[in-house]
């Protein structure tokens, strides 16, 4: 368990900063399963997660809705046979901000349970 799946989220107003190149490398480093994408110029946090059939990766996806709706930060999830694939960013700043690898731990946290 990392030190991020500990933290909570903090506002994030429009605003915010991103986290810079060196800081996303840092915080990569506690959540190394995850990867820094790019869609439409914006960067985003994602994970691939496999399951053994499709009951199990929505089962995920319902206990990950809960702790997202409990932080008040919710991420993009797409829920297939076998895997789901889970997507963090801060759409109010329209890219990465701290949150988003602290829900990513958290996220992980959800298969140490």
């Amino acid at each position: 368990m990392t030190a991020l799946s500990q933290d909570s989220c903090e506002a994030c107003r429009i605003g915010a900063p991103t986290v810079s190149e060196t800081e996303a490398k840092e915080l990569l480093s506690q959540i190394p399963d995850w990867s820094i994408i790019n869609v439409d110029g914006i960067k985003q946090l994602q994970c691939q997660y496999k399951f053994k059939n499709f009951v199990a990766a929505m089962a995920f996806a319902n206990q990950l809705a809960d702790i997202a709706e409990a932080e008040g930060h919710h991420p993009g999830i797409l829920v297939e046979w076998g895997k789901a694939t889970v997507t963090w960013w801060s759409h109010s700043i329209k890219g990465l901000h701290h949150n988003d690898f602290v829900m990513a731990a958290k996220t992980d946290r959800l298969l140490d349970q």
